[in-house]
């Protein structure tokens, strides 16, 4: 794949922040660019200097919200050197969320040289402090200048750049959730498996009241009979019951994780009992009320490991460990992270130098 890369010699390059780097406030001197065109296909791919884009106001991703959108981080390693982990599968579930939007798929292959192009680009903007990490957003959106309900014939690809600190202000402290029980997000035959902005968008009431009321972060119940947990806004989650990991089965209404597919991989070969089925919120208070739930975490590419110290639903509150991080979460943490900033050997193939 051959990239034009224009550059604006005029432009001085963008200070790089210096302290606390929080998470989706800062961007790199670059993004790249490519656009679909019906009966042409993917053409035309760019880099060029950060900055606005010009739509019109009948731009179809306005009215009616075709896009869809991935995350992932490269990371700097103690020799200087980028990494990125597992890419292909985040072009994998790109595609699965652009065939369900009706959305032109992309070669996996050119979708990672897409990234590895503008990662090289703009690779001195990749942090080197102790849990910092370079996000990578691609998504792309519908573009035709059009005012009704069919899919667009063109397309915007885009790859922007940011670099993070911990998504949650507690970093790997424990979280508290709350439980919704009025809203839900998904349910199966929707586009809860999707990852386009319109679920997220579904989710900013519920979770602007969890933030009024306390708690980081909203936990969902299905869809239909408001009792089985699916997942939480930014993240997959998994419990640890009586020294079995469960985690919520995939069953069209949450969206599949990387770093969710990743732990389930490192916890088996570890030894770990690991099923993925239904868990009911009563199961939940049952097992803490006879003791028997001893962690639970949330996994996503944001946090990547992210321990739960309580929960609320209703009136009801469920302290979980003492309000503690897990042994569980600890090494699940310590060995994903340790693999992507190439601290530990990496026996799976996950990371991909840049």
């Amino acid at each position: 794949m051959k990239f034009e890369i224009i550059r604006d010699i005029s432009a001085p390059k963008k200070p790089k922040p210096q302290g606390e780097l929080g998470f989706g406030r800062y961007f790199t001197d670059h993004m790249l660019v490519m656009n679909y065109t019906e009966g042409k296909g993917w053409h035309d791919a760019r880099i060029v200097p950060y900055g606005p884009i010009t739509l019109e106001p009948s731009s179809m991703v306005l009215h009616y919200g075709q896009e869809v959108f991935e995350g992932l981080k490269a990371y700097r390693t103690a020799d200087g050197r980028v990494l990125l982990f597992r890419p292909e599968q985040n072009a994998r579930r790109m595609n699965a969320s652009n065939r369900r939007l009706c959305m032109p798929e992309i070669d996996e292959d050119v979708w990672v040289s897409c990234v590895k192009a503008i990662v090289a680009e703009d690779r001195d903007w990749v942090p080197a402090e102790e849990g910092t990490s370079l996000y990578i957003r691609p998504f792309i959106f519908a573009t035709d200048p059009f005012l009704g309900v069919r899919s667009s014939h063109t397309y915007q690809f885009m790859i922007i750049l940011s670099p993070v600190g911990s998504y949650y202000p507690e970093g790997i402290q424990p979280v508290k959730i709350y439980i919704e029980s009025e809203y839900v997000r998904a349910v199966k035959g929707g586009t809860g498996l999707a990852k386009c902005g319109g679920n997220y968008a579904a989710s900013i009431r519920s979770q602007s009241n969890a933030h009024a009321k306390g708690y980081t972060q909203v936990l969902w119940l299905d869809g239909v009979e408001r009792k089985y947990i699916e997942e939480v806004g930014t993240m997959n989650v998994f419990f640890k019951i009586a020294g079995e990991i469960v985690t919520p089965a995939l069953e069209g209404s949450i969206l599949p994780g990387i770093t969710r597919d990743s732990a389930i991989r490192l916890l088996r070969d570890k030894g770990y009992t690991v099923t993925e089925r239904r868990i009911s919120i009563d199961e939940l208070v049952e097992a803490s009320d006879n003791g028997s739930l001893e962690e639970m975490f949330g996994t996503g590419t944001a946090a990547v490991i992210s321990p739960v110290g309580e929960l609320q639903i209703g009136e009801k509150h469920i302290v979980i460990n003492d309000g503690k991080i897990g042994s569980t979460a600890q090494w699940i943490y310590d060995t994903l992270t340790g693999m992507q900033w190439g601290k530990i050997a990496d026996p799976y193939g996950w990371t991909v130098e840049v």
